[in-house]
């Protein structure tokens, strides 16, 4: 089964919803935490595009989906070609195993769905 680009809105849209609900519950966390964020994600010695395929391996290492989805994003817009973000994906399987081998299924997935959106 492919997931179509409404599936991986989907899981982009509960990120979004999570951290705008908690933003309202508990915006000082949040603050600091989306200042962080900010901050490790800015061009240093490593691109944007670099910590991103380190935060999409990490997401697969460690079974988030919603991290895969969301870091498959953020890489490809930093300009990732798929290559890079399956030998990424097979770095995670490396230090992680077979568990991080089956979380290939959503990467290949926001890959597809992703290459779709850029062809509309």
């Amino acid at each position: 089964m492919i997931l179509e680009k409404g599936d991986v809105e989907v899981k982009l849209l509960e990120i979004e919803e999570l951290l705008e609900k908690l933003g309202r519950e508990h915006p000082k966390e949040i603050s600091a935490f989306s200042r962080f964020l900010r901050e490790t994600l800015d061009n240093r010695a490593l691109t944007t595009r670099e910590k991103e395929l380190i935060a999409l391996a990490l997401g697969i290492a460690q079974g988030c989906e919603w991290c895969i989805y969301l870091h498959t994003q953020k890489a490809l817009e930093a300009g990732a070609k798929q290559e890079e973000l399956i030998e990424a994906g097979l770095v995670a399987v490396l230090m992680a195993g077979g568990p991080a081998l089956m979380h290939l299924i959503p990467l290949t997935r926001a890959i597809e769905a992703f290459q779709k959106r850029g062809r509309r």
